[in-house]
């Protein structure tokens, strides 16, 4: 290959349009097309962001790109998880027992804009808005797509396709309706969906609850989550199940439900939350669901990254650190094969390495899930929380929860982060379950027996994979 050839990027996201930035840098000719109107001189829909959480994964493929300081002026540092129970008392569970490490509130749309600025900047990029992709020709290396002004049908031709254009990805759906090769799909929903709300700046421009964490209202079966902003707003997300519980989308449907649910679940919220009917009706209810294929490229000519090819639910905050990471990835890749001139090679050692992690980190945020919205209350998941922090804090170099491992050591893989983090997890809960740690123990004694019942675990794992 030659650092001449034509890239075309289609979906011009915060993945997209990252890569395209990178991909310039590199020396190549990038088309970057998007369907939406540019973001930057049109207001989006309101309701559909969830605000994002910015954490090392994401900063490194930030800095790889030259633009991390930029990025992280738009960022709230958040400490730790801010629980509110149904009294309104709070207990806040801080993400790690070292100082340095904490993930950032940031808005999405902010964020691409930035990266959109960037990637203009670059005088090998073109950057497309208004036209949506219908088909691509994998084998040619061309798309059609609708141009949304004119209604005229118009081909892009690259040497490569990079496709990044989200969970609904029309490069994906090519590969799936492609008859002479087999891909593999599955697409899993939660049976809960969300809805934004938010909670206004204060009328003299602060925040009206804590700005350094992330807020969550666990209730079993549903939660509450608020993310600070910058400009003194936080903006809510709502997890309720469609259908099949006392309170759910279906049947919250009118002022009078809405406003007995929330003061209900949620007393010290609502008071936050003045347009909170207003909202909940005018905004839209999104679904949620973990989307796997494979492969993820074909013929040497197209290549799905991001969401197109890997979509997770939002709960480990890891959807834009991980489509970011895939850009690392990438790169890294190219540093390796570059000079083979192969792209063929290329993408199919970008997969081998990328897959499993994709993976992983899928899996873990439907775990997390799980622990946001029912155990982050219970005495036992705070007593574990307690003790890793702790541990963190007095033997930093020796111990990482598996939050940790996730989102706070962006040089092990999710797939390894994953393997770790489980045994640990199940390590600490059986050895308190089991009277084995108690407050007769110190600290050190504590860390020296969950490792020997981590390093068992892992051990017991390891011989069940073999069999």
């Amino acid at each position: 290959m030659t650092k001449n050839q034509n890239i075309l990027i289609i979906g011009a996201g915060l993945c997209g349009s990252l890569l395209a930035l990178r991909m310039a840098q590199r020396g190549y000719h990038v088309t970057l097309i998007e369907k939406r109107p540019d973001l930057r001189k049109e207001e989006q829909d309101a309701g559909r962001s969830i605000n994002l959480a910015l954490s090392d994964r994401g900063l490194k493929g930030l800095r790889l790109a030259g633009v991390e300081e930029k990025a992280l002026a738009l960022c709230i540092p958040m400490l730790g998880r801010m629980i509110h129970d149904k009294e309104g008392n709070t207990f806040l569970s801080k993400y790690s027992g070292r100082k340095d490490e904490y993930i950032n509130s940031i808005s999405r749309p902010g964020l691409n804009m930035l990266l959109l600025d960037e990637a203009e900047k670059m005088p090998n990029v073109e950057i497309i808005f208004n036209k949506g992709c219908k088909t691509v020709d994998l084998e040619n290396g061309s798309a059609t797509f609708k141009d949304f002004t004119t209604n005229d049908e118009v081909t892009y031709n690259g040497d490569i396709i990079l496709g990044t254009d989200g969970a609904g990805s029309a490069v994906r759906k090519s590969m799936f309706n492609h008859k002479k090769f087999l891909f593999s799909f599955s697409q899993e929903w939660l049976t809960h969906g969300y809805k934004e709300i938010s909670i206004p700046a204060a009328k003299d421009g602060g925040y009206r609850t804590e700005k350094g964490a992330l807020h969550i209202w666990p209730r079993g079966e549903d939660m509450l989550i608020a993310l600070p902003n910058l400009d003194g707003s936080f903006t809510v997300t709502l997890f309720l199940p469609y259908s099949n519980s006392d309170y759910c989308f279906d049947n919250l449907t009118t002022p009078e439900m809405v406003t007995e649910y929330f003061s209900k679940e949620y007393p010290d919220a609502v008071t936050l939350m003045p347009n909170l009917v207003e909202e909940y009706f005018g905004n839209p209810t999104g679904p949620l669901g973990t989307i796997k294929c494979s492969p993820w490229s074909s013929y040497g000519k197209t290549l799905l990254l991001g969401d197109a090819a890997h979509a997770i639910v939002p709960f480990y905050g890891q959807g834009m650190n991980a489509s970011f990471e895939d850009v690392v990835v990438f790169d890294e890749i190219l540093n390796q094969f570059e000079g083979e001139k192969d792209w063929n090679k290329i993408f199919y050692e970008y997969e081998k390495v990328r897959k499993k992690d994709t993976d992983a980190i899928a899996d873990l945020a439907v775990d997390n899930f799980h622990e946001m919205k029912e155990h982050t209350a219970s005495p036992l998941f705070q007593q574990k929380r307690k003790l890793e922090t702790a541990f963190e804090a007095q033997f930093p170099e020796e111990y990482y929860s598996k939050y940790s491992l996730v989102t706070f050591n962006e040089d092990i893989s999710y797939a390894e982060a994953l393997k770790k983090g489980r045994a640990q997890d199940k390590a600490i809960l059986n050895l308190i379950a089991d009277g084995k740690i108690n407050e007769t123990m110190n600290l050190r004694e504590k860390l020296v027996l969950v490792q020997q019942e981590t390093k068992a675990i892992l051990h017991d794992d390891a011989i069940i994979g073999n069999l």
